[in-house]
């Protein structure tokens, strides 16, 4: 039997069979021996082929060839990688303009990860409803402004706003898509609102910390319409990138792709070398301040524990 692996709870799996039934399954041990260094061999989107056991359930023998996954860092001192879905067509960067208020930095570890995994990125500013003055409504504009300049899709929502639901419907229609960000930025009430049939638990910003409290805790493909379906995943808040070279990490900001080769140096990291194409860019404007911090966080902590930016 084949099918696709609809949850991962971490021991069991959830898999729809193409005959449409759902079956629970196992991973024999021998998945998580041939590969030490990912946490979890078998992800959200991944088609599998599944042999009966007697007791009703699969247990999974075959993992299809992946188009594409979403890595990061394995987590909790942890060590390897740690797959948040796979064959996804858009990742959906969900930030909410307050409680907690967005940050930069995890959209562009992200939007570095979806550059280098060859996955769309879709920026998603929730909570929109919670603008309350003028310098909330311009400092949306200015990321806005900034990530759509680099060629971003970007899309603002409010649950309380049906058209914008519609306006991110629309966009990812006829897709698989995965959903990450902090916890608290509302993404389990973005899937609600998305998915009418659906009634997930949803809870409130922690007033102690000002952070999401985790209400997913764990990788869950949601149908949203007959042909579109949203991976829904725990909080992330650190997100850690996997196998990139310092000196390769500026490919994938598409600002600093083409600058990056009057630099003086081949194999420039663009923060202490002389002759820097890129750090004169930023120096003159043609690179936003705030990108050029990203991405100097990101190489300063290349290679070690995730960074939290």
């Amino acid at each position: 039997m084949q099918g696709l692996i609809t949850k991962a709870t971490g021991s069991w799996y959830q898999a729809r069979l193409d005959n449409g039934h759902m079956m629970e399954c196992r991973l024999p041990g021998k998945f998580r021996l041939s590969d030490e260094q990912v946490t979890n061999p078998v992800t959200v989107g991944d088609r599998v082929h599944i042999v009966l056991q007697n007791d009703g359930t699969g247990m999974i023998e075959h993992i299809e060839e992946r188009r594409n996954k979403l890595l990061r860092q394995a987590t909790h001192g942890r060590k390897g990688t740690q797959m948040l879905a796979a064959n996804v067509d858009y990742v959906l960067i969900i930030q909410s303009l307050k409680q907690p208020v967005f940050k930069t930095g995890f959209i562009d570890r992200l939007l570095v990860c979806c550059e280098a995994y060859d996955i769309n990125p879709v920026i998603v500013m929730n909570k929109t409803d919670l603008s309350e003055n003028k310098k909330d409504a311009a400092r949306l504009s200015e990321v806005l402004n900034l990530y759509t300049g680099l060629g971003y899709s970007f899309v603002t929502t409010s649950i309380y706003d049906p058209d914008s639901i519609h306006r991110l419907k629309e966009l990812i229609e006829g897709s698989i898509s995965v959903m990450t960000g902090p916890s608290g930025t509302g993404k389990t009430s973005l899937l609600n609102s998305m998915a009418t049939d659906q009634d997930l638990k949803t809870a409130e910003i922690s007033h102690f910390s000002n952070k999401g409290k985790h209400t997913t805790t764990f990788s869950h493909l949601i149908p949203v319409s007959e042909n579109t379906r949203v991976i829904d995943t725990p909080g992330v808040r650190e997100f850690g990138l996997v196998d990139l070279k310092s000196y390769e990490i500026s490919l994938y900001f598409p600002e600093m792709a083409s600058i990056r080769e009057s630099c003086h140096y081949y194999n420039c990291t663009h923060g202490h070398e002389p002759n820097c194409a890129v750090i004169e860019a930023v120096e003159n404007g043609r690179i936003a301040a705030s990108r050029y911090r990203s991405y100097r966080h990101i190489v300063e902590s290349n290679g070690q524990d995730q960074h939290n930016l």
